[in-house]
């Protein structure tokens, strides 16, 4: 029977692959960049390293990992960590690029500015989240599952309130956030971010 269960450890690789296979606004991003790994290097691995209990997976009967949801409880402390400590761990192979030439260079760009303050969002919804699903694990209810997961981890913490930004052209999710609870606020262009108070 396809169930949640909280991630553990080995699970890395499949959530690197639901990565990869959802990165391209829902859709599979395989060679759109140089290197397939930036993506889950960036967006869902830190996750299970710094914030392990925090992460949950969707497993189906025959024990394939198909979905997960990642956040972390305090984006500030998140972001200064992911700075100082995973980034120039796992950031050599890929230099800082001079310019936005690419969107690997876009991402790369991302990942070498993130620090406490750099999105506008955290003050007031200190948690955000990552969630992604395979096609097969979609329209069944269990984005709606995995975040509710989330969600009562995060208040057993005292969290206050939860974002999380979308690509704008990745329809399905700007349509999905708002039935689960959250609420559009202002963006930078190209994404839609959305909030929660908990």
């Amino acid at each position: 029977m396809t169930r949640i269960r909280p991630f553990q450890p080995g699970d890395e690789p499949a959530l690197a692959e639901i990565c990869l296979l959802t990165a391209d606004a829902g859709a599979d991003a395989t060679g759109i960049l140089d290197d397939d790994e930036l993506w889950a290097q960036v967006f869902v691995l830190p996750y299970v390293e710094r914030h392990p209990e925090l992460a949950f997976v969707v497993e189906t009967d025959d024990g394939r990992v198909v979905g997960y949801i990642v956040g972390t409880p305090d984006t500030a402390a998140f972001e200064d960590w992911f700075h100082d400590e995973w980034w120039p761990e796992r950031g050599e192979p890929w230099p800082r690029p001079e310019a936005e030439v690419s969107r690997q260079d876009g991402i790369l760009i991302y990942a070498y500015s993130r620090r406490a303050g750099a999105e506008p969002y955290s003050a007031e919804y200190p948690a955000h989240l990552h969630i992604d699903l395979l096609p097969e694990a979609q329209g069944q209810s269990w984005g709606r599952r995995l975040i509710d997961t989330l969600v009562a981890a995060l208040r057993e913490r005292g969290v206050s309130g939860l974002h999380l930004v979308a690509a704008s052209d990745n329809v399905g999710a700007v349509a999905f956030y708002p039935r689960v609870g959250f609420t559009p606020i202002p963006s930078h262009p190209g994404v839609q971010a959305f909030a929660k108070t908990l």
